[in-house]
């Protein structure tokens, strides 16, 4: 049971980010610490990556783990209240990102999700595998 009106809850939801969140904004402050030049939200590649380091040809997503629904996370869980919505909410979020990262490998992209629960918990090793896979 929501503790919050039908109302209230869709307010509280809208106005939850989806740029410069707090661990996107932490993960570039590192990248930029390392020496890494990078461009945000770039409009001209599928799916807007979050960062991206063109000479390297790197997209980098840094994924929300309840809105892509992170399995191997506390956080990426099916909310017990209007279920069947948001199961239908996460797949579509899943498909969505599974289309933008196929069309950016096929452009010759090297493409790296970050969840949000790593940045947060090991940053250090998440860096390390954000350097070991560039190009």
């Amino acid at each position: 049971m929501d503790i919050w009106s039908k109302q209230k809850r869709s307010l509280v939801m809208a106005k939850i980010k989806g740029k410069n969140t707090k661990p996107e904004r932490l993960l570039r402050s590192a990248l930029f610490r390392l020496g890494l030049r990078y461009r945000i939200h770039v409009k001209k590649l599928p799916g807007t990556p979050d960062i991206v380091l063109a000479k390297y040809k790197t997209a980098i997503f840094v994924h929300g783990c309840f809105w892509h629904y992170h399995k191997d996370c506390r956080e990426g869980r099916v909310p017990s209240s209007n279920s069947k919505f948001w199961k239908e909410k996460l797949e579509r979020n899943i498909k969505k990102d599974k289309i933008n990262i196929d069309a950016l490998e096929l452009a010759g992209w090297n493409v790296i999700v970050v969840w949000e629960c790593e940045i947060e918990k090991q940053l250090e090793m998440t860096l390390n595998k954000i350097v070991s896979n560039l190009k």
